[in-house]
């Protein structure tokens, strides 16, 4: 038989996999074919950093790795770069995660934000430094920008319809967290 805490860290896991493979299947998605316009947000990334700083225990370093790796080898990106470097962030994010616990939401999505800009500029560094093609800086920043305006919109997903909540200090403690 399986635990209640391991049955709900397993479906947490399975849920996150499916939505990571659910924004990525949109992604693909020819919208307006040939119309160069706006790029969109990195709701994954979003979308992670979210569900790792409201239940860390449910989406382990490796699901995180290996779904980046898919999108990074399906999107054509350098394969292994974006996916190291969201692992980085996102473990940076549950290193945090007990002292961001207590905070509000704007000291969360204005440190989520320093993190994603953080984890692009580090991209686009390692990028340049293996003399790599590179998207124009300004597509990169409105990326950003867009995506750190979909931060709140993507919390609001996690609550309303995935059920994403932050975890209280007693389930932390029951859990094993700080």
């Amino acid at each position: 038989m399986i635990g209640p805490a391991a049955r709900a860290r397993l479906t947490g896991l399975a849920l996150y996999v499916l939505m990571a493979f659910i924004l990525l299947f949109l992604r693909l998605l020819p919208v307006s074919p040939g119309a160069i316009s706006w790029p969109g947000p990195n709701l994954l990334l979003a979308l992670t950093l979210a569900w790792v700083l409201r239940r860390p225990d449910q989406v382990p370093a490796l699901a995180i790795a290996l779904v980046t790796l898919v999108e990074d080898l399906v999107l054509l990106r350098p394969p292994g770069l974006w996916a190291a470097v969201m692992l980085l962030g996102s473990e940076a994010a549950r290193n945090r995660e007990a002292r961001w616990r207590e905070l509000g939401f704007v000291v969360e999505w204005l440190r989520v934000s320093m993190l994603m800009g953080a984890m692009m500029l580090a991209n686009r560094t390692i990028t340049i430094m293996v003399l790599l093609p590179v998207p124009p800086l300004g597509m990169v920043l409105l990326q950003l920008i867009v995506t750190i305006a979909a931060y709140p919109a993507v919390v609001l997903f996690g609550r309303l319809c995935l059920g994403l909540r932050r975890m209280s200090m007693a389930e932390a403690d029951r859990l094993g967290y700080r």
